[in-house]
């Protein structure tokens, strides 16, 4: 048998599903068309489907976007910035970022006017629009102030945390283990906000990033100074080849002795806080309790 003859049988036999399937394939695209051209397939309202979404997005969403814009308008560049740095101090919480706090700046400078003009709208004068502007000012800058508090309050955290986290990091690398693999290991086994800035550190160095770059990234989003001279320890141990177990050594004890100074310090500061609960509060109840017996009797006398 020629061997032509059988290449054009195999041809053929493989043509013939190719054709088959082709044919198939315009009989249903016809039918598409037909069936939709006769109205059988579902018109979809875009007034419907707009409906359908859910109002946070199709509502609130967008008004926030709008208030942010209008904040970032209003604000100086230079002020959102800084707020950019606030953010990121706090933690950079995933319910706030820049877009709504902004937006929570201008909501919050709004109804600081709409109360000052309820509550001083028997008379409109120059201290009323005087007022107004403050409490809106006011009103403005308080987004501001609970992220400053959230900041502080996690920095002290992380500070708290450090002395207990560098040892068990000196115990895990005198173990054997390099510095990469003891933070991962202390990352790991803590909890707090020291540890979600660890591993995001070990993720930017599994990104590529090199672990200086990534330690100065560390110290940039938190602005903890305990933190800072760690990583500039680190770093100098690396330049110079010095061991890495002997510098978290040294450095998890001068911060025990930091963080009982700081104790110490706060014990210290008690008996002048106590001071003005004092004179303010117990001293005037404890007078009134004391002497009005005493003036009573005096008025009864004279």
């Amino acid at each position: 048998m020629d061997f032509s003859v059988v290449i054009g049988a195999v041809a053929v036999g493989a043509a013939i599903p190719l054709v088959v399937f082709g044919l198939g394939e315009r009989r249903d695209a016809g039918s598409t068309i037909r069936r939709n051209l006769r109205g059988d397939g579902v018109i979809v309202d875009e007034r419907v489907r707009s409906l359908q979404t859910p109002t946070l997005d199709r509502v609130i969403r967008p008004a926030i976007r709008s208030l942010a814009e209008r904040g970032r308008r209003l604000t100086p560049v230079g002020w959102i910035e800084a707020l950019e740095r606030r953010v990121r101090l706090a933690g950079s919480p995933a319910a706030w970022p820049l877009e709504r706090v902004l937006a929570a700046k201008v909501i919050a400078g709004i109804l600081g006017v709409v109360i000052a003009l309820y509550l001083l709208a028997g008379s409109i004068n120059a201290f009323t629009v005087v007022m107004a502007a403050m409490a809106g000012l006011g009103g403005y800058f308080v987004p501001d102030l609970i992220l400053l508090g959230r900041a502080k309050e996690r920095q002290q955290a992380i500070a708290l945390a450090l002395p207990d986290t560098l040892d068990q990091m000196t115990v895990t690398v005198e173990a054997g283990l390099g510095f990469d693999a003891a933070l991962q290991r202390v990352a790991k086994n803590t909890t707090g906000p020291l540890s979600v800035e660890l591993k995001r550190t070990l993720n930017e160095v599994k990104l590529g990033a090199k672990r200086r770059q990534a330690l100065e990234n560390l110290v940039g989003r938190t602005d903890v100074e305990e933190l800072r001279h760690f990583v500039y320890a680190i770093k100098q141990a690396e330049e110079f080849g010095l061991p890495v177990a002997n510098v978290l050594r040294i450095q998890a004890a001068e911060l025990r002795v930091k963080r009982r100074q700081r104790a110490e310090e706060r014990a210290l500061k008690v008996p002048v806080k106590m001071v003005f609960p004092l004179v303010l509060c117990i001293f005037p109840s404890l007078f009134i309790v004391l002497l009005a017996p005493a003036f009573i009797r005096i008025g009864e006398t004279f």
